[in-house]
């Protein structure tokens, strides 16, 4: 197996589907093929999907349609792990991902599902730990510090257990492995990638990472968005602004940026982190930047259109 992705935080089961597809889409190499994806939604529940061919394109199906995200429930489930490779993997799927209602997933990469000296497959012997109460990093140090030849390696995670991945000392060594780890600095979001055999292996890990990361934990959240239509007033000024009124329309965009002339001028008349005013001051700043057309003064279309909701945030 080629890739395991594991998150926590608000909506961590849309979050990895996202990271998982992401992955098919940049990476080259043993991927796009099997997947098997659980989730434990909020109230400790199991959520399980597979394929042996496509990957996300073919996950999860809605009526006669593939290809689309999970389901609700499932995209909002705060833990969430898949392990994914090429197609056609031995059945059932569920072995390469371990999982217990209310108590963890454990995936991973290369062969997590290999048989210790117990005769117990290795990932569900780090769930058996995190049973007896041991944490995600503890089971996996459990399980694979006394076995550095086994061709494993496993992210766990669970209520109460944290989260952590490991390489076993064999897979660690491989040229081929990439890695990446993402902390909200609160800790109410979380993410873990391993994998082989995909490249770019410097990079592609990141990537991953990221997008499984902002889709939990957005740089920014949005806390409203305002209405722009054309024939709103641009003026000049020294800063970059857009006035609103108590219904977040606008009616004024002040900028540096404003075109003089009376033909149509393509530019950024609301910039990316212009301040949204309304009647009581402040109210945050937009983080989407339309291509603007201006002329004689006003909007014209913003990305082509005569009217535009911009999403705003507040200060960083």
């Amino acid at each position: 197996m080629t890739i395991g992705i594991a998150a926590f935080g608000p909506g961590a089961g849309l979050a990895v589907f996202r990271a998982l597809h992401v992955a098919e889409a940049a990476g080259t190499g043993s991927i796009g093929g099997f997947a098997a994806y659980a989730v434990l939604d909020a109230e400790g529940r199991l959520w399980r999907a597979d394929t042996q061919r496509g990957g996300t394109a073919t996950l999860f199906i809605d009526g006669e349609t593939t290809g689309g995200p999970p389901p609700a429930h499932i995209a909002a489930a705060p833990y969430a792990a898949v392990i994914s490779s090429g197609p056609d993997r031995p059945a059932p799927l569920s072995m390469f991902l371990a999982a217990e209602p209310g108590l963890g997933l454990v995936t991973g990469h290369r062969l997590p599902n290999t048989p210790g000296p117990d005769g117990r497959a290795l990932n569900q012997s780090v769930l058996a730990a995190m049973r007896a109460g041991r944490t995600a990093l503890e089971a996996l140090h459990d399980v694979l510090d006394p076995l550095p030849a086994a061709d494993a390696g496993m992210i766990a995670l669970g209520p109460g257990a944290g989260m952590a991945a490991l390489n076993s000392a064999l897979v660690a060594a491989r040229p081929d492995v990439g890695s990446a780890r993402r902390v909200a600095p609160d800790g109410a979001a979380a993410v873990e990638v391993l994998h082989n055999a995909i490249h770019p292996v410097g990079s592609l890990a990141g990537l991953v990472a990221d997008v499984a990361f902002e889709a939990m934990y957005p740089p920014r959240p949005e806390i409203g968005e305002i209405v722009v239509r054309a024939g709103c007033p641009v003026v000049s000024c020294g800063e970059h602004r857009v006035l609103v009124d108590g219904n977040l329309v606008a009616h004024r965009i002040e900028t540096p940026l404003a075109p003089t002339g009376h033909d149509p001028q393509n530019c950024a008349a609301i910039y990316l982190g212009s301040a949204v005013i309304g009647p009581g001051g402040v109210l945050g700043y937009t983080f989407v930047e339309p291509n603007a057309m201006v002329a004689e003064g006003k909007i014209v279309t913003l990305s082509g259109q005569s009217e535009f909701r911009i999403p705003f945030a507040g200060a960083e």
